[in-house]
């Protein structure tokens, strides 16, 4: 049997009281599992040197089921438990494999209320689904159809700070295949005033979803500041509020970068986009909150995922590449370019607009790459990392 790609569908859904306690009381368990695991797992190896795994947290588990102090734990379902100790062994992975940090304790406040789980734990049949420890099925709204006979292997319940329920299908799903071949290619220069400028010459528009609703999460910043601190009614209203807005405006960021990075996937068989250090970019004051209203990281994510999808390719270009000086047409090498020049002329008399000229050299040392795997980064008297597969007509430096 053919092995489809599995795809979660997402829906939002509005539980009981009863489901909405339920739930509440699992991912508090949830979180409790997670830090106490995590804890315990530091801890042998702050004292004793020793590295536990899987298996022995496991047995853990089901040891603090049975002391009287955490026998609140058999009050929910075993399942969303033992996949947080599945979920710590997968962060664990993750560092010592150095793709991640060491893993942090969830926080009741900050960390996202979810549960996890399998088909142990839930039923689904007829477009109805029941979790364990409930009689009742989910009242979800059905935005989109789940592909045909669609059988969930996962299902995720979350709460946002929004206050909204949602839930996740993990399903495989037959329509995602690889597009038919495209000898198209497109260099992706990511910026501020325009979001994505293509080798094409095509400009997409920067939305700006946080500036237009900046006022009105100002609004509700200053609300929530003049309520008294703690827990109570009127403040978790006001933070409510605020979370609302902060809702209001990822929603729509990610719908835009959702149709844009499948329109980019659908028409190109080749993507060539720089290595941006997002992180490192985000330590500028001045332009920070414009960086993360960009979302330049999900961008890439949403584009690297779905090109996989549909057997495109993704081609990363060195951070260092100095796409904006260097000239696409000649290939000479301008000593300076601040952010302020937005257009300039080479000395081969090619007039160049900034962000066009960055998408076709980026373009260009892709597909170099691609053909011969040469590097993308020009030598440098300083630095002998590599040389471009780009043509330098600058001179170069005596020693």
């Amino acid at each position: 049997m053919a092995t489809h790609v599995k795809r979660a569908f997402k829906f939002r859904f509005y539980p009981t009281d009863v489901q909405a306690a339920e739930l509440s009381r699992t991912f508090g368990c949830v979180r409790k599992v997670y830090n106490m695991a995590l804890a315990a797992r530091t801890e042998a190896w702050a004292l004793r040197q020793e590295r536990i795994n899987y298996n022995a947290t496991s047995a853990m588990l089901t040891a603090w089921k049975k002391t009287e102090e955490l026998a609140y734990l058999n009050d929910v379902s075993s399942v969303p438990l033992q996949q947080t100790v599945r979920h710590l062994q997968g962060a664990f992975t993750n560092f010592f494999a150095r793709r991640a940090k060491y893993p942090r304790f969830k926080s009741r406040k900050r960390s996202r209320s979810s549960a996890e789980y399998t088909t142990s734990g839930f039923r689904f049949r007829a477009g109805k689904l029941t979790l364990a420890k409930m009689s009742e099925p989910l009242d979800i709204v059905w935005s989109r159809p789940l592909p045909e006979a669609a059988s969930p292997s996962t299902v995720t319940v979350s709460q946002d700070a929004a206050g909204r329920w949602f839930v996740s299908l993990l399903v495989e799903d037959p329509a995602v295949q690889p597009l038919p071949a495209s000898g198209r290619a497109v260099g992706i220069d990511a910026g501020l005033d325009h979001l994505l400028t293509l080798s094409t010459g095509e400009k997409i528009a920067n939305p700006r979803h946080e500036r237009r609703d900046r006022a009105r999460l100002a609004r509700a910043q200053r609300d929530l500041a003049r309520k008294a601190k703690g827990d109570g009614a009127n403040r978790v209203k006001a933070r409510r509020k605020v979370a609302k807005v902060y809702a209001r405006i990822a929603d729509r960021r990610r719908d835009h970068l959702h149709k844009l990075t499948t329109r980019l996937v659908r028409e190109n068989q080749t993507l060539v986009i720089e290595d941006l250090a997002v992180r490192n970019l985000l330590r500028n004051g001045k332009l920070s909150r414009a960086i993360s209203d960009a979302a330049w990281s999900e961008f890439r994510s949403m584009l690297e995922y779905k090109a996989q999808w549909y057997g495109r390719d993704v081609i990363a270009v060195d951070r260092w590449f100095p796409s904006s000086k260097l000239c696409s047409n000649c290939g000479a090498l301008r000593d300076k370019m601040p952010l302020s020049v937005r257009t300039w002329r080479c000395g081969c008399g090619t007039a160049h607009d900034r962000d066009v000229n960055a998408a076709k050299n980026l373009l260009a040392a892709g597909l170099a790459v691609s053909a011969c795997g040469a590097g993308v980064r020009p030598q440098r008297e300083s630095s002998r990392t590599g040389q471009s597969v780009m043509k330098q007509e600058s001179p170069r430096r005596e020693p």
